[in-house]
């Protein structure tokens, strides 16, 4: 497996100009690649620009619209239902996020849920554009059916990530933002792009038996919810899934369970959708509506530190903040470089040759 280091402009150019030729307006354009570049700064390559190629399909067979007219289309002071008109996850989401802490700003608290809305990227972008005005950050979305629920061998749910975001002083934010599948999807495209096998407990094939196989769900098979198996809390993983399905798309109308649309281009929506696009859900709190915020990242640092100081098992490891990991490589990735595997690279330059723009050197 071999790696090539971009730097981020490279991509952020590369990006931006897939997105332009798709008819994106320029500051679309611009937002829906700052979404991925984060993601592939804070190493989660899964979701960066390793997506280009499945947007494009998606646009080509009119699944996208590059240019939606994105608008609140039922709201209250402090919730509101925002019409994706079948754009840019990567678009809509920054637009209902906004909606959300602008109505925090007035009212304590935003909750926003969104349909006929498109894959939005990282959790985390969306969540973090809350900590940025002091104020706690939720992000959720549903997601392409290939997760089965406890005891079943049907794709029922996604992976839907959920992501919860805080403040903090001196330390970076505290950012839980994870799937709520024993492990994204896009984790088993790198497996099946390295060749590679999957962990134990990730997926199953079509009879419902364990595999490590990161083809299976070409064959039928599906990814398992967070937990795996029953005995090792499958249905807890399944439970946090369907909250997600629940809020970002049976509350805002858009498609929930088997029917929301897949993120492959060769799979066809359903024929009869219960719904209208993908959903999602962000609510934005501000800290100040429950004590000062500066003493809640006071606190904040001071629970860093002491999980921080936690007795470990293996004196070579400690106890990971969540969010920590992805800051770090953030900041490695910044001064360093991304590097992007030999596979996405040579797929990038493919689709740069079909859009007649310049390719990744």
């Amino acid at each position: 497996m071999t790696f090539h280091t971009f730097t981020e402009q490279n991509l952020r150019q590369f990006t931006e100009s897939v997105f332009l030729k798709m008819g994106c307006p320029v500051a679309d354009a611009q937002l829906a690649a700052d979404v991925l570049l984060k993601s592939d700064l804070r190493g989660i390559d899964s979701h960066g620009v390793a997506r280009l190629s499945g947007y494009v399909r998606l646009w080509e067979k009119e699944r996208i619209n590059a240019t939606p007219n994105v608008r609140v289309v039922h709201e209250t002071p402090t919730t509101a239902t925002v019409d994706g008109d079948a754009g840019l996850g990567l678009v809509v989401a920054p637009f209902a996020m906004k909606v959300a802490i602008e109505k925090a700003k007035i009212y304590g608290s935003g909750w926003v849920a969104v349909k006929n809305s498109n894959h939005f990227g990282i959790a985390g972008y969306h969540a973090l554009m809350a900590v940025e005005q002091d104020m706690i950050g939720v992000s959720m979305t549903n997601a392409s059916p290939l997760v089965a629920p406890t005891y079943s061998n049907e794709r029922l749910l996604g992976t839907n990530p959920m992501c919860y975001a805080f403040p903090a002083g001196k330390y970076p934010p505290v950012v839980v933002d994870m799937a709520t599948a024993a492990a994204a999807n896009g984790k088993l495209e790198i497996a099946q792009r390295a060749n590679l096998p999957v962990p134990e407990g990730w997926v199953q094939d079509k009879d419902g038996n364990s595999s490590t196989n990161p083809h299976q769900l070409k064959d039928g098979g599906s990814l398992l919810p967070l937990g795996s198996d029953k005995d090792h809390g499958s249905h807890k993983g399944y439970g946090l899934s369907a909250t997600v399905d629940i809020l970002s798309a049976v509350l805002s109308g858009a498609n929930y369970g088997p029917w929301v649309p897949p993120f492959v281009a060769f799979l066809e929506p359903s024929a009869n959708p219960v719904g209208e696009g993908l959903g999602h859900f962000f609510g934005a709190m501000r800290i100040d509506g429950f004590r000062p915020a500066e003493d809640f990242k006071n606190h904040l640092d001071n629970w860093i530190e002491r999980f921080q100081s936690a007795r470990t098992v293996d004196p070579g490891k400690k106890v990971i903040i969540p969010g920590e990991p992805e800051y770090a490589f953030e900041q490695e990735r910044k001064v360093k470089g991304i590097p992007i595997i030999d596979v996405v690279v040579n797929d990038l330059n493919e689709l740069a040759k079909k859009l007649g723009i310049t390719g990744l050197v």
